[in-house]
């Protein structure tokens, strides 16, 4: 069927569409927040940002000088987590963890090889720098850690028996080394499709309002419906492009592991940009004003994306009022499908409910914007 022969609704709607597609490849910030700015976040999010503690800084206070105590020593100066400074003197390292050049302290014990010999309980001592609590947590498992794995060396090497009857053997599903880069990078795309189909839309459409041409459009027998769809319509082909773009460096930059579907993938994203669209245009109709535009888009979509979604703060920690409010956040459904995604694979019992979600709150936010969109200019 040629266009001309098309229905005149699916003409006009069209036509808005074409216009709005040349208008995004005319204007050069369009491209720079579509396909620039993901990068950045990405290489940002990717290896800027990293919650893994490696190389921290501690102090080792080696009360006991024999044979033992120097091989825990040299177990803790060779375990990778830690850069170590000894002393034999408690008193000489406290002030680096009073500055916080130290960030914890391991204290061994005078009588640390008399207890070993007497198949006594020999502990060690671990301080930690609480003004970091999650720094600090890191520390006193790291150190436990080294010690326990010392001690299963030295039991062994002696063919001594073993203290406990109970060992046990941690397994850890989809991400076997923790690394945190596997969740921060589909986390970060989450965050990049927001600005891109929140910002993106609400600065462009705000943009024609005080440039008066979209009163120029509103003056046309165009429809709300037509209006909107031929907004939408780019500006979510846009995001989809993103989204390939945000896949591929999750993949072959950061190496993470894909063991989802691309259907599953594409699914979950077009759900996505449907609430994200909405809120976009939502916005640039209430205000009309590029500034405002910009201050709400981030207000409402970037800062919620980023803090509350669970891309970087668990949201099973907050507070009952804060989670409360996640649930309304597209988001939080969208980085936890594209970790499902990625890590575990295509779990449909977890992406079903998430793309549902995500549409019921799409179809609000057109509902608004079909309400606060006039049929004709005033």
């Amino acid at each position: 069927m040629t266009p001309s022969r098309l229905p005149a609704p699916l003409r006009r709607t069209l036509s808005l569409a074409r216009k709005e597609t040349f208008q995004i490849i005319r204007d050069p910030s369009s491209i720079l927040i579509a396909f620039v700015l993901p990068l950045i976040l990405l290489l940002l999010f990717g290896f800027g940002i990293s919650l893994d503690a490696n190389s921290i800084r501690i102090g080792i206070v080696a009360q006991d000088a024999r044979a033992d105590a120097r091989s825990l020593v040299q177990a803790f100066e060779g375990s990778g987590y830690f850069e170590t400074v000894t002393a034999f003197d408690q008193a000489a390292l406290e002030p680096g963890l009073v500055s916080g050049d130290l960030r914890g302290l391991v204290i061994i014990p005078a009588d640390f090889t008399e207890r070993l010999r007497r198949r006594d309980p020999a502990p060690i001592e671990v301080l930690t720098d609480g003004s970091q609590p999650n720094t600090a947590q890191f520390v006193a498992n790291y150190a436990q850690g080294v010690y326990g794995v010392w001690q299963a060396r030295r039991i062994a090497d002696a063919a001594l028996p073993a203290p406990a009857a109970i060992t046990p053997q941690p397994r850890f599903w989809f991400n076997a080394e923790l690394t945190s880069r596997y969740n921060l990078v589909p986390g970060s795309t989450a965050v990049v499709m927001t600005i891109i189909g929140t910002l993106l839309t609400a600065l462009v459409i705000a943009r024609e309002w005080e440039r008066g041409t979209m009163e120029a459009v509103l003056a046309t027998p165009v429809s709300r419906v037509e209006l909107l769809l031929s907004k939408i319509v780019p500006y979510f082909l846009l995001g989809m492009s993103s989204l390939v773009l945000c896949a591929l460096a999750a993949v072959f930059v950061f190496n993470v592991p894909f063991r989802g579907s691309v259907f599953a993938l594409a699914a979950v994203a077009a759900a996505f940009l449907v609430p994200a669209l909405g809120q976009g245009l939502l916005i640039s109709a209430a205000t009309k004003n590029q500034f405002v535009a910009a201050q709400l888009a981030l207000f409402t979509g970037f800062l919620p994306a980023t803090l509350l979604s669970g891309f970087i703060f668990e949201i099973s920690a907050m507070p009952l009022p804060i989670r409360t409010v996640t649930t309304v956040i597209p988001a939080r459904y969208f980085v936890t499908s594209l970790q499902t995604l990625f890590l575990a694979g295509d779990v449909w019992s977890v992406l079903w409910p998430a793309i549902l979600k995500m549409l019921a709150v799409g179809a609000f936010f057109l509902a608004l914007t079909w309400l606060a969109t006039p049929k004709r200019i005033a």
